[in-house]
């Protein structure tokens, strides 16, 4: 299976790069992200997915790793396959990775032939795979907009936190004062 590539970009496709690795060219599969911010010639590496069926073998390319295991966890789930999780890597991890824990399927649902029921078959089956880092990384964003009083406050008045945060994430910029926001917080929940 093919892990990496490290090349120069020979050509570049709608949906795909044939990269020159040393007089072997390689047609992968990318991004329309990645697709919009190289150019013929670049010097890229990647890294791989190699998907092997009866009748084609198909290599997917990333930036980073942690897009490729992102990948490997969408295309687990019944029902996504290879180009449509590329398709959905096509929105930033972290807010997609938010999405799937505040699970706002709406925002899936926003990436073209993902429709509502796949939405919450990927937040149903990620939701408890997303690393404690990443879901600490939405509690850190909270904190550094809405004092933890306030969260501590709404919790002692019975709310769990993941409660308080998926509805305090929508929370608008203009609303600011402590009151403003635990009205909103109460009318929202």
């Amino acid at each position: 299976m093919i892990g990496y590539l490290k090349g120069t970009i020979i050509k570049k496709l709608a949906r795909s790069i044939i990269i020159d690795t040393g007089n072997v060219g390689y047609i992968a599969n990318v991004t329309g992200n990645l697709i919009a911010t190289v150019k013929e010639k670049d010097e890229i590496s990647l890294f791989a997915y190699t998907h092997v069926r009866e009748d084609a073998l198909d290599i997917y390319g990333f930036a980073s790793f942690d897009e490729l295991e992102f990948f490997k966890q969408l295309i687990s789930i019944s029902g996504v396959g290879p180009k449509t999780a590329q398709d959905i890597l096509s929105l930033p991890i972290d807010k997609l990775k938010n999405a799937i824990l505040n699970e706002d399927a709406k925002f899936i649902t926003s990436v073209p032939r993902v429709g509502k029921k796949v939405a919450d078959r990927i937040i149903l089956e990620l939701k408890n795979k997303i690393t404690i880092l990443d879901s600490e990384r939405t509690h850190q964003n909270l904190s550094q907009e809405i004092n933890e009083d306030i969260i501590t406050a709404l919790e002692s008045l019975g709310y769990n936190r993941k409660q308080i945060e998926k509805v305090l994430l929508t929370l608008p910029e203009n609303i600011k004062k402590s009151e403003e926001i635990i009205k909103f917080f109460l009318k929202n929940a």
